[in-house]
Order: structure tokens, then sequence, then C-alpha cells
């Protein structure tokens, strides 16, 4: 497939003729569907509906002065009204710049400063209230402020702040924008320092939904379940352009909390996740079981080793010896009844895809569900890539691979295994930063993902870990702390898991506990779960500290926790551990607990 049919697969080189396109063909059919939580009820808009406020949109866009070329925030959670914005501020041949809905006022301030947006469409009143005040006298380029949920109409400090119903009836016309134009300012979240605003094109973004439909088939049919931020690449490419390619219809989670009553309702056919929401379905499930009986037991512990064995063999994968390995074709399709289709049911029933991305997946939760015949398929990329750079196919899959590159896409490994990239869905460059823009590139043209890599299994890629965050000891020796988190996660007791030991002498753990598994615990030593001296309780850290190592016991000697820690909240993106997509903020977290870690060395000669 050449480059040119690739970005003109559907016929159209941007965002917007890829709406017109699918408004042309499907005009009754849904676009989105959304939670009325007035009437307790979900409600529909079709495509025909959708393009009437999209242009009604585009209309006021224009007629609040903005041009081709200027950047339009967006702080709203993910919604129909999110998607008309964005469609009517592409079509207007503005610059969408979304951001996290999750994120500090400081943040978000940040960004719209850094963008030199000169509209922002938020919910209420007391959300820009919140995020003017951390902004001070920061944003001499915001002109406009739009109100979903208000009736303002009045200037303060040299903003209009209107609610969208007065601002919607100044419309006018409009032209189009071009694939060389920006389709987007995405703003990495950034696990680290400020975030740097990722210009990506209409060409860029048409080009990566090309590759995406070439490796996924979807159609006018399926229907999508969002809930991840539209201001992360993944969900907004992946989900939004790509069912917007295909007249998909896509409904919008009432929440992450509400995530399992919503796949059941809505019985969705494909959807984006990252690994935490996996995890966790994973998590409840595991703890469920166990309160089985030891028949429920046995036979779910059957059920995952004979489905194992069966998605080893459709994908070409090594199978692992067993006496019970003659019985699978006797026993499989009685065991896929009975245990297989309940854990398929837990995502609707109907799923053909679920695209994994946004972190490293648990291997022992990938392969569960894979052996459960749950149609996992990870994806991995970066903003800068719009984001997919490789994609996992209906065959070939391998849970501890990441898929293989996709179309037009050329990957090679550079100095110390860094997976480099070259496409046409790779970034034009960072905004108002040609120093960091430069660094991302080799001399040759090749972009540094900061990924270390590994290409030889069969032209599937695998991620060993980000450079940056290799742990390196005192004593030289170097550690991922990706993997080592996910092994003592394999313990049910451990929720969340941070390790450390950059400099130090050894590795050490902060360890979030699974609040019921903790309190039954703490009952059975004869503490107090409440307490908060029972954290620091000797007898307890030395248990935990065994259980740990127990997890961790497949990991070389140096690489094996010698301390822990309990922290006393969980790692959250509202606290501002965790990134939008459900990272780790390290250095956050090393700073939260700075001086519980510190006393993990304390003592020690070499710390």
């Amino acid at each position: 497939m050449t480059r040119s049919t690739l970005a003109r697969l559907f016929d159209c080189v941007t965002i917007p003729a890829l709406r017109r396109r699918t408004v042309s063909l499907w005009p009754d059919r849904e676009a989105f569907r959304q939670f009325d939580y007035a009437d307790n009820r979900w409600i529909s808009l079709t495509w025909k509906a959708f393009e009437a406020q999209v242009l009604r949109w585009r209309h006021a866009f224009y007629a609040s002065g903005l041009k081709p070329g200027d950047r339009a925030a967006m702080l709203l959670t993910n919604s129909i009204e999110a998607v008309i914005f964005d469609q009517a501020a592409l079509a207007a041949g503005l610059i969408p710049v979304p951001l996290h809905a999750v994120d500090t006022p400081g943040s978000s301030a940040y960004i719209l400063h850094d963008s030199g947006a000169r509209i922002l469409v938020t919910s209420s009143r007391a959300r820009w209230n919140a995020l003017h005040a951390a902004a001070g006298e920061t944003l001499p380029m915001l002109e406009q402020v739009v109100l979903l949920n208000e009736l303002d109409d009045e200037v303060i400090d040299g903003v209009r702040i209107s609610g969208v119903e007065t601002w919607l009836a100044r419309g006018n016309g409009t032209p189009e924008p071009s694939p060389d134009d920006l389709a987007g300012l995405i703003y990495t979240s950034g696990t680290t320092g400020r975030p740097k605003g990722v210009m990506l094109t209409h060409a860029n973004l048409v080009a990566n939904v090309a590759q995406i439909s070439d490796a996924v088939e979807i159609t006018e049919s399926d229907i999508y379940l969002s809930f991840l931020p539209f201001s992360h690449t993944f969900e907004r490419t992946v989900a939004h352009y790509a069912a917007l390619a295909h007249g998909a219809s896509m409904a919008f989670a009432r929440s992450v909390q509400h995530i399992e009553n919503d796949l059941a309702d809505v019985q969705p056919t494909i959807m984006c996740t990252v690994p935490r929401v996996l995890e966790r379905l994973y998590q409840k499930q595991q703890l469920e079981l166990a309160k089985g009986s030891e028949v429920e037991q046995h036979r779910s512990q059957w059920a995952a080793e004979a489905g194992w064995r069966r998605f080893c063999r459709d994908n070409g994968l090594p199978i692992e010896p067993s006496a019970r390995e003659a019985l699978d074709e006797t026993v499989l399709p009685v065991l896929d009844e009975d245990v297989g289709r309940k854990v398929r049911g837990l995502f609707g029933g109907r799923m053909k895809a679920i695209l994994c991305g946004g972190a490293s997946l648990n291997q022992s939760v990938a392969r569960y569900f894979c052996a459960m015949g749950v149609p996992l398929r990870q994806v991995y990329g970066l903003t800068e890539t719009s984001p997919i750079v490789s994609l996992t196919r209906a065959e070939m899959n391998h849970p501890a691979c990441v898929g293989q590159p996709v179309a037009q896409t050329q990957v090679r490994l550079g100095d110390r295994d860094e997976l480099q990239v070259k496409g046409p869905q790779v970034m034009q460059g960072y905004w108002n930063k040609p120093a960091e823009t430069k660094h991302a590139f080799t001399e040759d043209g090749w972009f540094h993902t900061g990924d270390q890599a590994d290409l030889s299994d069969g032209g599937r890629v695998r991620i060993k870990g980000r450079i940056k965050e290799i742990i390196v000891t005192s004593t030289g020796e170097k550690i991922a702390p990706v993997d080592l988190e996910f092994a003592i996660q394999e313990d049910p007791l451990f929720e969340q898991v941070f390790v450390c030991g950059e400099n130090r002498p050894f590795i050490s753990a902060v360890l979030v506990l699974q609040p019921d598994l903790w309190k039954a615990l703490c009952a059975e030593m004869e503490l107090s779960a409440d307490d908060p001296q029972t954290l620091h309780d000797r007898s307890m850290l030395r248990y935990l500290v065994k259980r740990v190592r127990a997890a961790a016991k497949d990991f070389p000697s140096y690489g094996i926790p010698r301390s822990i820690a309990v922290a006393d909240e969980p790692f959250t993106v509202e606290n501002g551990l965790l990134t939008p997509t459900m990272k780790l903020r390290r250095e956050k977290i090393l700073s939260r607990w700075k001086d519980l870690i510190d006393g993990l060395y304390s003592g020690h000669p070499a710390a």
C-alpha cells in the first residue's frame, strides 16, 4: 500500500472529509449515545443530527472572530458535546487543544497559556473560576469562554464569558482546512516535567486511521464504548476518528466506576482501554472466584489452562506440556460454556476487539483473558505518533508483545535497544519548542520513542520498558521496574506497587493494599486495620516483605525488594500520582513518600 493510497483509504485527506463521507453514507444511523441522568435513560444522536450541530458550532467559532490556525481549548468529559466541539473546531480550520478533565487547574492553565488558545469551552462557571484563579494574569490570548451549563453573557478582565446557546446564536460561514493544517495540539501527560504540545496534522491523523483500519475490521454496525479521555490520543484517534471514518456509533460511559454496568447496557463490539481497567476487572473476578467452592475454583483453573492451549494453537505459540492436554477437545466446549462465556460476559458478550494500550499490561492478566476467549489485542504508540505504531491483528496474537508495525511504518533499534520509528503518522514537532523537536529525532529523521524494544519475535514488537525508568542501583545492577511491579501485583493483597532503588544499595517497594484483604489480614494477626500504626508494625512489615519476596522469586536476587513501606493512600490521577493514562508518576511518588523511603535505607552503610 503506497503512502498516497494509505492516506486516501476513504477518499479523504482531512478529518472533516471523513465526517462528511460518513454523514452522506449513513445519515440516519446512530452516531453517538450517552446517559441522560435527568431521564435516567440512554439517549442517541444520528449522524444527520450530529452534522447539524457541528455546522452550528462551526458557524459560531467563525462569528467569534477565530481564524484558521487559531487554537480552541476544551475542558470537558467524554460526551456528545465534546465530539461536536472537536469536529466543529476542525471544520473551522482551528486547532483543538483538549485539556485533561481530571487534571489540576494549574496544569490546565499552563496548557492554555502555552498553546495560546483564544477560546475555551468548558462545563461550568465554577470550573472556569478555578482555572482562572490558577492562571492569574497568564492568559493574554484567551478572549472567549463558553459554558455548557450556564446562561452567562458578560465580559470580565477582557474575557467574554457566555452560555453556549448565547454563543451559538452568533454563527456565520467558514473556510475548509487542508491536509497539512494542524488538527490538534495534544499535550503529553508527562510522567515528569511540564507537558509538551504535540503538533499533529490532518494528514497524520487520517494516515493513522487508515493504518488502524488496515489491521482492525471496523464497520458501520460496530459500537464503541468510550471512557478514556479525548485528551488522550489513543481514544481520540483509535476510537473517535476511527469510528467517525466508518460510521460506527459510540456510546459514552458514565465513568470508569460504572464501566461494568455500561458494558452490560451498551454491549459494545469495540473498546479502547488502558491496562489498569483490565487489571481491576481481573482482580475483582479473582477475588470473587476465591470465595467460591473448591469445585468452582478447579473448573476455572482448568478452563484457563485448556483455553490457553487453544489460544497458543490458534496463534502459533509454543504449547506447555500437560497430562490433561489430550482431554482438551472433549472438555473445552463444556468449560468454555461454563466459565469462558461468563468472563466474556463481563465485557457485554458481543466484543470483537478490545484494544489495550497506554502502558504495559500485566502478562498474567493478558494471558487469562486471552485464554477465556476475550478478544484482547494490545497496541503500542505515543502521542507523537498519532498514536499507533504497532497493533495486534486477529492472528499472530502474543500477550507479551504489542503486535506488528502498522502499514507504512518502519521500526528499528538504536542505542540501548531504543525503538525508533518512521511513518506518515509521526508528528510535526512540539509546539513552540524547536530544540526539543530537534532532540526528538535522529540525524537521519527517525523518531526517538524512548522505549527499549525487542524485534526478534517473528516481526512482533516487544516493549521492554522506558529507558529513563530503568533503575540502576549503587552497585551497578539494572532493573526494569514495571515487570517487577507486575510480578508483585500477582499477589492479590498488593493492589498497586511502586519499586525504587536508583543509586541505592538495594531495591525497595511502596505498596498499596487491597482494602478487603488488608482488613482480613489485620483481623488474622489481631491488629487494627484502622490504626495508622499498623502500617508500621514490625511483625506486619516482616510478613509483607515475605510475601513480596515470594511474588518476586523469579527475579535475580539483586532485583528482589529487601524492604517495603505501605502507602497511606492509593496512586490516583486525582492526587497527581498517576498520569491521565494511568501510568505511575515516579518522581511524584518518590517525593510524596520521600521520608518513608529514606527510612528504608537509613543505617545501611552504602545508603
